[in-house]
């Protein structure tokens, strides 16, 4: 009796050095007295104690990488064309990209306003331990994208291109230069919206660092091709800006390849079964309407808002419009840390919400835009104190130098406000709740960027300096009612079938 007794004590001992050694190896000792093992070595997200702050980096870093590279990707792009010895035909080249990204932009933004949907719904799904509906949401996230808005987009964008672009407020030396840019351009744009559907569904359950890999290999080969095709190295023609479109669109469909390559893999995370017949599913359509038309309205307004902003820009001018586009170069990568951050927060208070866990919910979202806003706030240093550095890597025109470095100083005043809205509106979409997005997005674009933008520019003759006065107040009110919506907390009820 006494040794079965003893036996009992010594088994229960045993259990509990066994559970207090798993709970030691789940969280990591910072104190005074903690010494490094130096025959196990950890990587950099176990020596962090936070388990919140671990998930939130270990998830939004490889995003972060994934944008500020191709946003610098992108900007060596604008600086090969600025490059060009040409003056004229170079500012006429990069005034070019800036009219196309506007109108492309809305079809990107339409294609990404649909993934939010299915990104929050992979999100709730695999939260709440039911992968099976995982595959028939991508299915219907990628052919509403390629059918209902690539190919229609598309091809309205090969008919009346340059309609399109004088539209835009080009000039003739624009157009004559952009045209042929423009329809390649188009051509691509039907693979990359296919790619936005397998991006977005990855980042949703969470795996985040395939499509990192993916894009950085393409946008290098992008750079490459870009530097070939333009100047004509090797044996290949001198093509200018339309060498830089023929790059761009072949690099979306080396993407493509490889993104299907890894989703019909038999390890991968995510399972793309293209031998299961498609089915159609009413309940994903209504959430994917539910979600996602919210947010198709808010990319909608939004591109709207800065097309007429643009307009207005593009009346001082081409070698003003090219200051003014350098400093959107420049403005996108400044974005990508409230991006990255946002993505991060929407795949995981999804899930978080999924688990039926609010509290985890809330404190993802919250620690998200703490690291977010820090590494904002070091760029807009970065930019009011060295922006006559940074443009003159693009072009060595004066004037453009001056205008451009102008506008960085306002740029970094915006970053506070940018970074926090992307984020909790980041969060919002994640839970589903995508209605309040679209309302600061409306009032923040139209009611105040547009508006005060005329103002400044048409009426008062503040030229660059008021179009940019009035991004800043554009951001401001658009933070100020997402994080008003964010303090509520009924975005944590928002239900998903």
């Amino acid at each position: 009796m006494n040794d079965e007794k003893q036996m009992n004590n010594e088994k229960h001992m045993n259990d509990k050095k066994q559970m207090n050694d798993e709970k030691q190896s789940e969280t990591i000792d910072v104190s005074d007295n903690w010494k490094p093992d130096k025959r196990e070595k950890k990587s950099w997200d176990q020596r962090i104690k936070n388990p919140i702050r671990r998930d939130v980096l270990k998830l939004a870093w490889p995003i972060l990488i994934e944008l500020l590279l191709g946003s610098l990707f992108g900007m060596i792009d604008m600086m090969m064309l600025g490059w060009i010895a040409d003056k004229a035909l170079s500012a006429a080249s990069v005034a070019a990209v800036g009219i196309t990204n506007q109108p492309m932009f809305i079809g990107l933004s339409l294609a990404q306003a649909l993934n939010v949907g299915g990104t929050a719904m992979i999100a709730r799904y695999v939260g709440a331990k039911q992968p099976h509906k995982v595959d028939s949401v991508l299915k219907h996230v990628i052919l509403l994208n390629i059918f209902v808005l690539a190919i229609p987009l598309a091809t309205f964008g090969l008919v009346f291109t340059e309609e399109i672009m004088r539209f835009m407020g080009a000039e003739a030396d624009t157009i004559s230069a952009g045209s042929t840019y423009f329809k390649v351009i188009m051509i691509g744009y039907l693979f990359q919206s296919f790619n936005m559907s397998i991006t977005a569904a990855l980042r949703g359950i969470g795996e985040t660092k395939a499509p990192m890999r993916i894009n950085l290999r393409v946008n290098f080969l992008n750079v490459i091709g870009n530097a070939v095709l333009i100047y004509g190295l090797l044996f290949f023609p001198a093509l200018g800006v339309t060498g830089a479109g023929v790059s761009t669109a072949f690099s979306h469909v080396v993407a493509s390849v490889l993104m299907v390559r890894f989703v019909t893999r038999k390890d991968s995370p995510l399972k793309l079964d293209l031998q299961k017949k498609f089915k159609y599913n009413k309940i994903v359509i209504q959430n994917l309407i539910k979600v996602g038309v919210p947010a198709s309205l808010e990319s909608l307004a939004l591109r709207i808002g800065v097309m007429m902003f643009v307009r207005i820009v593009a009346s001082l001018g081409t070698v003003v419009y090219a200051s003014h586009q350098i400093a959107l170069s420049i403005l996108g990568l400044s974005f990508q840390p409230g991006q990255a951050f946002g993505i991060a927060a929407s795949s995981m208070v999804g899930r978080s919400l999924g688990a039926q866990n609010l509290k985890k919910a809330e404190l993802y979202a919250k620690e998200t835009r703490k690291i977010g806003s820090i590494i904002s706030t070091g760029m807009a240093l970065l930019f009011f104190f060295f922006g006559p550095q940074i443009v003159s890597l693009y072009t060595t025109d004066p004037v453009i130098i001056d205008n451009a470095s102008m506008a960085l100083k306002i740029i970094a005043l915006v970053q506070p406000f940018q970074s926090s809205q992307l984020i909790l509106a980041g969060a919002l979409r994640g839970a589903g709740d995508t209605f309040w997005p679209l309302v600061a997005t409306f009032i923040g674009v139209f009611g105040f960027r547009v508006l005060v933008a005329y103002l400044l520019v048409k009426v008062l003759g503040m030229g660059l300096m008021g179009a940019w006065i009035a991004v800043l107040i554009d951001q401001l009110i658009r933070w100020v009612f997402v994080y008003g919506r964010f303090r509520t907390n009924k975005w944590k009820y928002i239900r998903i079938r």
